[in-house]
């Protein structure tokens, strides 16, 4: 695992799948990755909190946002190193960042908070939130998903950050991310 939240330079196309709970990341970055035969990066977090939780107690602590930043960063890195074409993440550090800010009052490990600053992304899909909830062991706030959704999107304005919003049918946004995808490669 990376010992620091550096993020590895790469010549890769990388987009990130952006945006709060059950708002349709995961099934995108699946349904993209087979589309252009690419690498992506699971959301860390939940791989992290899934084996954490066997046979405990369901909670998430300070302590473990930096093992989960570390966990990201080293999943990212791996995979990016494994391609010169597209890297799709489940998520990233900012995603981390906006989780930590809104559970934790505000507060954010300042090395998440700077790495999220300084990490290079060329494009990202914001999720709306107009597909159904669904409940997992991981999400927690069916009802805070239109204010969750307007945090991420100001996190993507204050950053400067290109992106698209990404709403309607599992097919609609397929369709739309692939046409983008495709207009990025062209350009990069």
């Amino acid at each position: 695992m990376e010992k620091e939240l550096k993020q590895n330079s790469s010549s890769c196309l990388k987009i990130v799948l952006f945006g709060p709970e059950s708002s349709g990341k995961t099934t995108l970055a699946t349904q993209l990755a087979a589309h252009f035969n690419a690498q992506w990066v699971p959301e860390y977090m939940r791989i992290y909190l899934e084996k954490k939780w066997e046979g405990s107690k369901k909670t998430i602590e300070k302590k473990d946002l930096l093992p989960i930043a570390l966990g990201h960063i080293s999943d990212e890195n791996r995979r990016a190193a494994q391609t010169d074409k597209l890297l799709l993440l489940d998520t990233n550090l900012l995603q981390i960042k906006t989780y930590c800010e809104y559970y934790y009052n505000g507060w954010c490990p300042a090395q998440i908070i700077k790495a999220s600053q300084t990490h290079h992304y060329d494009h990202y899909f914001l999720t709306s939130i107009d597909v159904p909830w669904e409940k997992d062991n991981l999400r927690d706030r069916p009802d805070d998903r239109d204010k969750m959704f307007r945090i991420f999107e100001q996190q993507l304005i204050i950053n400067n950050t290109p992106y698209t919003i990404l709403e309607g049918s599992k097919q609609e946004r397929l369709t739309n991310a692939i046409a983008i995808i495709n207009t990025l490669i062209k350009h990069k």
